[in-house]
């Protein structure tokens, strides 16, 4: 009880304690921010990829048919919830005179990879609607005008691909937000509005395939890029906050991107598969699912595909976390490198709480000595201060935890505010990919910053804490 008496009196007559509990505050704060915006970066950097292709990919060294046998097969597996096709191609798409973009472009199957992926969630129209995802034009009845396609006509030979009277054919597509525009450099926010407006619109997207031309004079045939130009109308925009796939990706019906490159194939073709697990986050339940699948991938390219060995070992079959591993794994490296540094500075709480303490002690020895002369014990005094300085870096560090907390949850709106006050913006998507700042706190990392910090209290009072126990009653009162 006695103890208890002396842990608050001392805080509430000592006000210099209370620079001690700020300084642990402080430091406990700045890590658990750090620490929590590193790790958040970084879970969100992996979860970004199992929303956009699954949490297991098998990436083909080249197009193949029967893909839905294969999904048949896939999906008739314990391990396997669903999966879905992509069949890819490069192109520009035209969105007006002058207005030109680079994309990389997907056939999918929209509602199948609705249930792989977190597609639905990203596409501005489509996720607040009711029933599978489509690739369906709003007002699908009425025809639009065709835009100008000066300079974007397909090569000599090839055929139109829009309708009589230069109107189209309803083709739907997805679109990326980033390709129809750009965050506004201030606020880092795309005008929703503006581009939601996009949506009904005609453009046209160049692409093609190598197609391999048979010699009749020789064995050996010749490789020839195939141009082709396709005119779609905008269904959909596609905003998954990750600024490279929404700046770079068209996606269109898988049938129909196969009937563009490959239109002499009468079997439905793909090069990617991509698959949804029903159970990832158990302990080595992913790398089991990734050997069955190949088991299962070998069997049907051996059987349905007539594929040798050596074509088959080329196929890559991955999780979506181990495809990232090595970038994911220099950045733990930094966060550590941070943290250290951060833990360095930090350190210099323990210097801070071994002179606050060490000066009370100096001025507290008469109380100490009438309560050794009292009969307290040399290990009672000791505990009396190490409790102290144990009380210190509890308050300090539980301080420190809510303060971490408060500013990791509203971080969004703390860079706001310093964008507004000062016209700095410390976050930009096209730098750090995503749109938010991820504001999820590290409760792992959190738990063991607060126990160094309380740690660091505790060897800060103790060398003063010693002084105190050695203290002799006599010398001190003889001059009281």
């Amino acid at each position: 009880m006695l103890k208890l008496f002396l842990w608050t009196r001392y805080l509430r007559k000592k006000r210099i304690v209370l620079l001690s509990i700020a300084a642990v505050a402080l430091s406990v704060s700045l890590l658990i921010i750090v620490a929590s915006l590193f790790s958040g970066f970084i879970d969100a950097f992996e979860q970004s990829a199992v929303e956009t292709i699954g949490d297991v990919v098998l990436s083909a060294p080249t197009k193949f048919a029967k893909y839905t046998v294969f999904i048949e097969r896939l999906e008739k597996m314990h391990t396997v919830e669903a999966a879905t096709a992509t069949l890819s191609s490069q192109g520009l798409l035209h969105l007006g005179k002058g207005n030109v973009r680079a994309v990389n472009v997907w056939g999918i199957e929209p509602a199948r990879r609705a249930k792989v992926t977190g597609f639905k969630q990203s596409l501005l129209r489509q996720k607040h609607l009711a029933g599978d995802l489509s690739f369906e034009i709003p007002g699908q009845g009425d025809r639009l005008e065709a835009p100008d396609l000066s300079g974007t006509r397909p090569a000599s030979g090839e055929p139109e691909l829009s309708g009589k009277d230069g109107l189209t054919d309803q083709i739907g597509g997805f679109v990326g937000i980033g390709v129809l525009g750009e965050p506004d450099e201030k606020t880092d926010e795309y005008d929703i509005g503006a581009i939601e407006k996009m949506i009904g619109r005609s453009v046209v997207l160049t692409t093609g395939a190598v197609i391999e031309q048979k010699d009749s004079s020789s064995s050996e045939g010749s490789l020839r890029f195939r141009r082709k130009t396709v005119e779609f109308t905008i269904a959909d925009i596609v905003f998954t906050g990750v600024y490279d796939l929404d700046k770079r990706f068209v996606y269109l019906p898988i049938a129909h991107l196969q009937s563009i490159l490959y239109p002499n194939e009468s079997d439905q073709v793909a090069d990617q598969i991509q698959i949804k697990l029903r159970d990832p986050d158990r302990s080595g339940q992913a790398e089991r699912a990734v050997a069955i699948i190949r088991g299962v991938w070998q069997a049907f390219a051996a059987e349905q595909l007539g594929w040798d060995q050596n074509l088959i070992r080329y196929t890559q079959i991955e999780t979506a976390k181990r495809m990232q591993s090595r970038f994911v794994a220099e950045l733990h490296k930094q966060m550590g490198i941070l943290l250290l540094i951060f833990g360095v500075v930090s350190f210099s709480v323990v210097v801070l709480i071994f002179c606050i303490f060490y000066m009370i002690v100096r001025l507290k020895r008469r109380d100490i000595a009438i309560m050794k002369s009292c009969g307290a014990a040399s290990s009672s005094v000791a505990c009396i201060f190490l409790g102290f300085g144990f009380c210190v870096g509890i308050l300090g560090s539980g301080i420190g935890a809510v303060l971490g907390y408060v500013v990791t949850k509203n971080i969004n709106a703390v860079e706001e505010w310093i964008r507004i006050i000062f016209g700095l913006k410390l976050w930009k998507s096209s730098v750090y990919m995503f749109s938010k700042i991820p504001n999820e706190v590290n409760w792992a990392s959190a738990l063991w910053i607060v126990l160094f910090a309380v740690a660091a209290a505790v060897i800060g009072s103790f060398i003063p804490t010693i002084i105190a126990s050695i203290t002799k009653p006599v010398e001190i009162l003889r001059y009281e």
